[in-house]
């Protein structure tokens, strides 16, 4: 006759055609220990969610940072940008060209988005930039949808984000250093550029 054993899985009753109850027990035993390594595993997942994501952004900022530094290699302004899908793939990225292009509309966040083309919705895509974005460049955001704004420091200049904050737009500052240092440099030697930018007299 069969044993009635109850499982260590929560809910359940496994049956085992043949054994002392010690052995039946001792067979159900392993999927307990699976299931309580997955709820383990599980609790991790959720409890470093957060550190999981900020790491995400960082490696996000990186492509951004690595536009800014191309910029100011051109002699520019070193503000970098860069927009990711839901995915965590690049969709396109661009710096600040105001200085190379005679271009007042090029901003990092305006480069990147024309060079990402044309796309059907941008609400499931992530605009990625070194300086908190400008009202110009906020409207941009607001205007097409994006979901969320990751921002590598907002030390130097605002700009919108507590606008964008205040529309529902998810806005992480990652406050950098490196970002705030390198363009922190840039000012205190082009005061007049800067200033110009960001439109002050």
């Amino acid at each position: 006759m069969k044993a009635r054993v109850k499982s260590w899985l929560p809910g359940s009753v496994r049956i085992f055609p043949f054994g002392t109850k010690k052995q039946q027990l001792k067979r159900a035993r392993p999927n307990n220990e699976r299931y309580g390594l997955r709820q383990r595993t599980l609790r991790l997942r959720r409890r470093y969610n957060g550190v999981m994501s900020e790491l995400d952004h960082c490696a996000m900022l990186a492509v951004a940072l690595a536009e800014a530094r191309k910029g100011l290699a051109e002699g520019g302004i070193p503000i970098g940008a860069a927009i990711f899908d839901g995915e965590g793939r690049l969709v396109g990225s661009g710096h600040n060209r105001r200085v190379q292009n005679g271009d007042p509309s090029l901003h990092g966040e305006t480069d990147a988005f024309r060079n990402a083309g044309r796309q059907r919705s941008y609400r499931g895509l992530t605009m990625v930039t070194t300086l908190a974005p400008c009202w110009y460049c906020s409207g941009l955001v607001r205007q097409f949808g994006f979901g969320s704004v990751v921002v590598g420091e907002s030390r130097t200049f605002q700009g919108g984000i507590e606008w964008l904050r205040s529309l529902g737009v998810r806005v992480f500052d990652l406050d950098s250093s490196e970002c705030a240092s390198l363009l922190g440099e840039y000012i205190r030697r082009n005061p007049a550029v800067w200033n110009e930018d960001i439109g002050e007299e």
